[in-house]
């Protein structure tokens, strides 16, 4: 059971702190890319087709102060998460790559690799991670919201 301080928070600003994670993966991957000159392997371009729409998606979600945004989300940054976490595991050698890596850059390339564990995919993952999280939180907010009088 959530704090009423929470609850209100999530109702008022959840869509807010998803959209914040989006926008910032999308420049960042757009930054590895563009700036940097990374080129993204095959299960990257994936992640980023799952991330990119989260931005449009969570900004009309917020402008038209839509209820059922967790419900539009949530399939985008759970599948996102399956991916990114499958992503890193190649990339680290616990999975072998797959075939959709034999093709242009191999998977397991690690451009960055901050701290010893932060990579590319590591960032993916913790964006729709959060994401995913801020959404499933909000949605428990939405439901447990009194219900207007009459």
């Amino acid at each position: 059971m959530k704090s009423p301080k929470l609850n209100h928070l999530l109702q008022r600003h959840g869509a807010h702190l998803a959209f914040l994670v989006a926008l910032t993966a999308t420049l960042g991957s757009l930054y590895f890319s563009e700036i940097r000159h990374f080129i993204p392997c095959t299960l990257c371009w994936y992640q980023r087709i799952l991330m990119y729409p989260l931005v449009i998606i969570t900004l009309v979600g917020i402008i038209e102060r839509d209820d059922f945004l967790p419900t539009y989300v949530l399939p985008f940054s759970l599948v996102g998460l399956c991916l990114s976490a499958y992503h890193y595991a190649i990339q680290w050698g616990v999975l072998g790559s797959t075939t959709a890596c034999t093709i242009g850059i191999p998977c397991n390339v690690r451009y960055v690799n901050y701290l010893g564990f932060i990579t590319i995919p590591f960032m993916a993952l913790t964006a729709f991670s959060l994401i995913t999280i801020i959404m499933v939180t909000t949605r428990r907010a939405y439901q447990q919201r009194e219900p207007a009088p009459a």
